[in-house]
């Protein structure tokens, strides 16, 4: 061969090894695809969290605020109605067994459920502008039916989110080799965090010059848009099998299989630190918006994009966590940290309110979801040991149960306690040293520290046993797997 020639291929098959040392060290989950779930499809399978965590945002993040402030209603209404989603949040890991075990006409397992949870999320966010809008009470309707159309449509939204991320990420794992599994539910989180920013800020833009009409526009538009692209996301993802239909009555019933799960005592300890966990990081969402607005003086822009700061906190601690996963560090201790940061945020966002410092409030919120994303990636790549005799399904259901539980009741014990406490602040029955607004935010503040502390001692007995070997050996982690 000519030897320009024979310098050329060498050129070329240099250049060629080196574009690939680029794309698995820097390019976006370059390393979570494989052979069998190719990074576009990947991707395109992850679109069903964005619509979960968009909706998440416009239920705890946007609406709290616009319901509160813009519509005028008590913040323990408003409460409730964000923690009634979470009601579907226990039947997670009936939905996830459920959809182990499940063999629909067509072959499939997962489809159906995932489907039937986007129609459920579709039909809620539908009529939820509409709802909202009778219970502000600026209607002519009897005064039931604000409370039960609203009730109804963040219930649909609940559980069409539960039934969907639930039975989406089983599906995930089924799809992902077992080498590439953590990494591809990783994905999955970080796809949950950026639908959680983009609709913060959507939100935020399309709903600051605020109407009833531009309401229903929005929040209709979300339901479309989560049509659309839920679909896209499940267009032949699953494989039709078939052969599974006539063993479904061989199958193991949900009670026999949950007893089996939680027989091991680090399991139950486990769940218990996952609610405990949840809950200490989650009471303060329906509150830390009003906290900005009413306490700090923010308008409604600022406050919103504290959305934004959680989720890019937590995004940095999910760049952390792979790191450290992937150098062999118990996932335990780095949920440990998570909380261990906590600490430090709490008292941020108490101190904020004295000093009368945005800067240290958004530093404060900033740490909350770097502390609470490291606690719930380290918990999920603990739950993903968890699994037994194939049940993904079941493992990743019993996680999101307890988390989202939790969460929900956190949710709604926020704005009652806030409410309460200010109350009697305001009437002096805590002396003359408590009348201070932030005195309701301030108490649900430092209840969470208390709750901080005390998923640290159910932790610690996990901390102590845990050895890498007991769980199923993770996969390499790293920053092409889990970017920050």
């Amino acid at each position: 061969m000519n030897p320009v020639r024979q310098l050329q291929a060498a050129y070329t098959r240099e250049m060629v090894q080196t574009w690939k040392r680029l794309g698995t060290r820097f390019l976006p989950f370059a390393d979570a695809a494989s052979s069998e779930l190719p990074l576009p499809r990947l991707l395109r399978l992850a679109l069903f969290q964005l619509t979960v965590g968009m909706a998440g945002v416009l239920l705890i993040g946007t609406l709290n605020r616009v319901m509160i402030v813009e519509m005028g209603m008590a913040a323990w209404v408003v409460s409730v109605m964000a923690a009634l989603p979470l009601l579907a949040a226990p039947f997670r890991a009936f939905v996830g067994h459920r959809s182990d075990t499940h063999r629909s006409v067509l072959g499939w397992k997962r489809v159906p459920y995932i489907w039937m949870g986007t129609w459920l999320q579709f039909g809620g966010l539908a009529i939820m502008p509409f709802a909202l809008i009778v219970l502000s009470g600026d209607s002519n309707g009897p005064a039931w039916l604000g409370p039960a159309a609203s009730a109804l449509a963040f219930l649909l939204v609940g559980a069409g989110m539960q039934t969907t991320q639930t039975a989406g990420l089983a599906l995930a794992t089924d799809l992902a080799p077992e080498a590439t599994r953590p990494r591809v539910v990783a994905l999955m989180y970080v796809m949950l965090l950026v639908g959680m920013v983009a609709g913060g800020l959507v939100f935020s833009a399309l709903l600051a010059d605020f109407s009833q009409v531009r309401l229903i526009k929005v929040v209709q538009g979300a339901a479309g848009f989560t049509m659309i692209v839920n679909l896209i996301a499940l267009w032949k993802q699953e494989p039709r099998d078939r052969s599974g239909r006539l063993a479904i009555s061989l199958q193991p019933a949900f009670r026999d299989s949950w007893r089996e799960f939680v027989r091991e005592g680090r399991t139950r300890r486990f769940l218990v630190t996952v609610g405990l966990g949840t809950a200490a990081f989650s009471m303060q969402d329906i509150i830390l918006e009003p906290y900005g607005g009413e306490i700090l003086g923010l308008s409604v822009g600022a406050t919103t994009l504290l959305t934004a700061l959680m989720a890019g906190g937590a995004l940095f601690a999910f760049g952390l966590a792979a790191r450290w996963l992937g150098a062999g560090h118990d996932p335990h201790r780095l949920a440990a940290v998570g909380l261990l940061v906590g600490l430090v945020a709490f008292p941020a966002v108490i101190f904020a309110a004295p000093l009368q410092s945005a800067l240290v409030f958004r530093i404060g919120v900033t740490l909350i979801g770097f502390g609470g994303g490291l606690f719930a990636v380290s918990t999920l790549t603990v739950a993903m040991g968890l699994e037994r005799a194939g049940r993904t399904g079941l493992a990743l259901g019993a996680w999101g149960a307890v988390q989202a539980t939790a969460g929900g009741l956190a949710v709604a014990l926020g704005g009652v306690l806030r409410d309460l406490v200010a109350g009697l602040a305001g009437s002096g029955m805590l002396g003359s040293a408590l009348v201070d607004p932030s005195v309701g935010y301030s108490f649900v503040y430092h209840l969470e520290i208390i709750l901080l502390f005390a998923t640290l001692i159910a932790i610690g007995p996990l901390v102590r046993a845990s050895s890498v070997s007991r769980l199923r050996p993770p996969s390499r982690f790293g920053l092409a797997e889990f970017p920050g």
